[in-house]
């Protein structure tokens, strides 16, 4: 792959793969046809993590021991020609393996009596129509058309169907279906005709099911429904689903933090002053993306792009005065800015607005297009992560419709966080016709806050958004706020599975490219070669036993005389030739990383690297050293060693890199099996809402409070974010004496919130972010304090506790007070977790976390 799949991604690729190599196995053995889901929140990268199954299924991947499927055939199906196009490109563009040969776009005539293998066939609902061509082949087929249209050399000698049913009964090829927004053209009840789609899966008379079918998308339901339905009536079975978890999504910073919905109560069609907030937001966002670029050092700015999303029959007139209304606020916008993507593909007048059309596949990579018309295309799963301003004049009820349509607005376009910057970490939709409450739920969904749509009331939308900045009184004193916060811990989450010389490595390659460290690689290879060197000797008894088994095959030879009763065993032992030797090689690659183990063969062959003989003793002596389990625990641990003693050395040149860079740097240093210390970097700006909305929906100002680092013109913080308890905890530390600042630590995994990484109850890394850090003067110095207001009643709530403990022994020095509350009975009840009694008390509690905060080992928090 040409991109480093998220932690999030490798897990989903490897279930799926274990999933889809399962099915095959199901079908060879048994005729068991069978379905596999992927669910993942729109954003997640669903594209990038098929291309990696694909690349598998065609290659394998040596990373997850798969082996390629050599009789693989995948057709890829959406209901969409735009949407196949745009991921025909984004395989090409994620995989170095699949080449445009490995990629068919399916057009008549096509009569081949069989798919290919080691190929992706891109199909869609229009060409498998009744009367589409590549259906007009013989008219026995259940599926061809019964008119006389004559001799035409459009016609086939067989239908697509007949070549898909070939492939699925040839015993040496496996036909994967993947269904690309699996949750459409699944809907069907009663005596209907089967849909396309169901056709494909169940089969029909003489055709038959394809054997495994994958179903990719945000919103699976629909199709998990069909595959049941498929259950019941086929025997088809159903592989348990692989599910992404939107929060994991969240932090990885693929998507937007902040989703603003403005769903205004009245409303008139094609509102111009919900038209003239858009084009508004979309030229403040226009400058803020330049500003940032310049700040950066970037060549290109994003564009942001803003949709006008309009009723099924729209009046064109309406169209145009809602063109006048965004020229006469934005008026830098040109005219060919404006395209659109509706049905007619011809040029459409809007009022005195010509407007060209363009295929949505290209909307993303043609920068120059600021505005776009659409109906229903927008909702597709075509991506556009640029567009970062929505408003829609269609009704919506429907909580797939909505999740889809939002989730085009929510992708980051530099498919990352802009770190500290909550501006360009947002989105703005207008929606004057969408259902309050279901669109609050999806976008709890979309950002990670829920794991699935519920049915009660969502939450509000934020209703006066406005942007916060750093506070100028934290920078006063000696020391300031600032200077504090710049050396507090947070950790990275770890990843699973890397060695430590791969992640040296990478960090040499990165201070390297920056600059930082120009001969850091030459540098890396040296230590290792001497680390290796010196391990050779160290363990020289264990390496010569290694050496002798590298050198030695052994092998075993079975005797049988025709018409006897017995067989005989014969065991030999053979000299390894030079391939047994590179194959013994890739242990090393494993164990040391391909850069450390191919350059110390050259080390070891320096003194004449034309020699074939020492050049295999090198090859052997590499990978023996590999095999000798104490010399390669101590690279592991020297490798770490050189790894952060570099980021300690670098950690100020690192942190005056461009963020995409330092984003780098932090992905690196998050390359281990455990949590790694990090640092904060300071938020630019901070949105948050000047409204609250009680639960009956009464919007009233919210209570603002003074010295938050981030602040408003006045110097004060919005409190509508918080709950009652969060708000006391507030309070009550504002109150105390010394106070000098305060932070309301963001949910995310973001460089600008503190994060402390634990494992949860499934032994998988999990991240949790404190509610707040108060800062106060304490004898004269400027301590920070952590308080973390957290419910008991939280599934997750003791293992929160026990990893804000377990951080408390790691950095509790750093620290004035790390306490978690909770109200019990009333009244707010604070563990102390610097304090060593309740460290123990909490360690040995084993029953809900509210017997924790009744118990002795709390104190009453006022």
């Amino acid at each position: 792959m040409k991109f480093t799949l998220k932690p999030y991604q490798e897990d989903a690729v490897a279930a799926s793969l274990s999933s889809l190599d399962h099915a095959r196995l199901l079908f060879q053995r048994d005729g068991q046809t069978s379905s596999v889901s992927l669910t993942a929140p729109t954003g997640a990268g669903k594209t990038v993590m098929a291309a990696a199954v694909i690349e598998a299924l065609f290659f394998g991947n040596a990373d997850l021991e798969f082996d390629p499927d050599p009789g693989a055939v995948v057709i890829w199906f959406s209901d969409d020609p735009s949407l196949n196009e745009q991921t025909r490109l984004r395989l090409l563009e994620a995989s170095d393996k699949i080449t445009h040969t490995h990629l068919v776009r399916v057009e008549p005539p096509f009569d081949r009596p069989r798919l290919d293998p080691q190929k992706v066939y891109f199909l869609n609902t229009q060409k498998l129509g009744k009367n589409a061509l590549l259906v007009r082949g013989h008219v026995d087929d259940p599926g061809a058309s019964k008119l006389d249209l004559g001799p035409s050399p459009d016609l086939q000698g067989r239908t697509i169907w007949e070549t898909i049913g070939n492939t699925i009964n040839d015993p040496d090829l496996t036909l994967y279906l993947i269904l690309d927004e699996a949750h459409r053209g699944q809907k069907q009840s009663g005596k209907e005709k089967p849909t396309i789609v169901r056709r494909l899966i169940t089969g029909q008379g003489q055709q038959p099911p394809i054997p495994v079918v994958w179903g990719i998308s945000a919103t699976i339901d629909r199709f998990q429904e069909a595959m049941k339905s498929a259950e019941a009536t086929d025997d088809r079975r159903e592989l348990p689903a692989v599910v992404v978890d939107p929060m994991l999504v969240q932090e990885s910073g693929l998507v937007k933090d902040t989703v603003a919905l403005d769903i205004p109560n009245e409303v008139g069609n094609f509102d111009s002053v919900l038209v003239r907030r858009a084009a508004a937001k979309l030229r403040r966002s226009t400058e803020r993306w330049a500003e940032y670029a310049a700040e950066q050092g970037a060549a290109d700015a994003v564009q942001p792009l803003l949709v006008l999303q309009t009723p099924n029959v729209p009046d064109p007139d309406d169209i145009g005065v809602a063109l006048d209304t965004i020229f006469d606020e934005y008026p830098e916008l040109r005219a060919d800015q404006v395209r659109h993507v509706l049905g007619d593909h011809g040029t459409q007048q809007f009022g005195p607005w010509q407007v060209s059309w363009i295929e949505p596949q290209f909307v993303e990579d043609r920068t120059d297009v600021r505005v776009l018309i659409a109906k229903d295309a927008i909702s597709t799963g075509w991506d556009c992560p640029r567009a970062e301003v929505l408003v829609s004049f269609r009704p919506a009820k429907d909580h797939t419709h909505i999740t889809q349509l939002l989730g085009r607005m929510v992708r980051n376009p530099l498919a990352r966080r802009v770190e500290g910057d909550d501006v360009l970490n947002s989105v703005e939709c207008i929606l004057p016709f969408f259902d309050r409450t279901t669109a609050g739920q999806v976008v709890r969904y979309l950002t990670g806050q829920i794991d699935s749509m519920p049915d009660g009331t969502g939450p509000r939308p934020m209703v006066d958004p406005r942007e916060l900045r750093p506070n100028p009184l934290m920078a006063e004193g000696d020391p300031s706020v600032w200077d504090v916060w710049d050396a507090l811990p947070s950790e990275t989450l770890p990843q699973r599975g890397v060695r430590p010389t791969k992640r040296l490595v990478a960090l040499a390659h990165a201070l390297s490219a920056d600059g930082v460290r120009p001969n850091a690689l030459k540098e890396v290879k040296e230590e290792m070669h001497a680390v290796l060197d010196g391990y050779a000797v160290r363990y020289k008894k264990h390496l010569d036993e290694a050496i002798a088994q590298v050198w030695a095959v052994e092998v075993q030879r079975i005797i049988g005389r025709v018409g006897g009763q017995t067989v005989k065993y014969e065991e030999f032992v053979e000299r390894a030739d030079d391939r047994a030797i590179r194959s013994g090689f890739q242990e090393a690659k494993k164990a040391f990383g391909a850069t450390i183990a191919m350059s110390y063969v050259d080390h070891l062959t320096e003194a004449d690297p034309d020699d074939d003989d020492l050049l295999r003793e090198a090859y052997v002596k590499t990978a023996a050293l590999a095999t000798v389990k104490e010399a390669r625990e101590k690279v592991d641990h020297d490798a770490a060693e050189v790894t952060e003693r570099w980021f300690d050395e670098h950690r100020v040149a690192i942190k005056g890199l461009p963020d995409d860079r330092q984003q780098a740097f932090e992905e690196i240093r998050a390359m281990a099996v455990e949590p790694q210390r990090t640092y904060l970097s300071r938020p630019r700006t901070r949105l948050e809402d000047y409204k609250s909305v009680d639960d009956d929906g009464q919007i009233s100002d919210a209570e603002v409070v003074p010295l938050h680092l981030m602040c408003d013109e006045n110097g004060d913080f919005p409190l509508s974010s918080l709950n009652s308890w969060e708000r006391a905890a507030v309070h009550t530390e504002l109150g105390r004496a010394g106070i000098r600042g305060w932070y309301r630590n963001p949910s995310r995994q973001a460089r600008d919130s503190l994060g402390v990484s634990y494992r949860g109850e499934t032994g998988n890394w999990r991240s949790m972010h404190p509610d707040f850090i108060f800062f106060h003067e304490v004898d004269g110095t400027v301590r920070a304090s952590i308080v973390d207001p957290h419910g008991h009643h939280l599934e997750d709530a003791s293992a929160k506790i026990r990893a804000l403990l377990e951080y408390a022994r790691r950095y509790g020095d750093t620290f004035h007070r790390i306490e978690s509350l909770a109200e019990v009975k009333g009244t707010m009840r604070v563990l102390d977790l610097k304090d060593e009694a309740v460290q123990d008390a909490v360690l040995a509690h084993r029953g809900p976390a509210a017997e924790l905060y009744e118990s002795s080992a709390a104190r009453d928090y006022s």
